[in-house]
């Protein structure tokens, strides 16, 4: 495994360990249907585009400043 694999993989482990401690669950949780987890890896998929569209912002602010 490359250092960036490896660097990955230890960013996912911390944020199991986040996420356990602030919703008091795991990945294995089986109270949510098949329908509950698209509704979840949607709003990441959303919230992923609007965290895209601002650093192109400010990477088309800081061109424009470098002009």
């Amino acid at each position: 495994m490359s250092s960036v694999e490896n660097r990955v993989c230890l960013k996912i482990l911390d944020r199991a360990e986040v996420g356990e401690k602030k919703y008091g669950t795991t990945m294995d949780r089986t109270d949510l249907s098949t329908a509950d987890w698209i509704k979840h890896a949607q709003e990441e998929a959303m919230d992923l585009a609007v965290y895209l569209e601002k650093i192109l912002e400010l990477l088309t602010r800081e061109q424009n400043a470098k002009k």
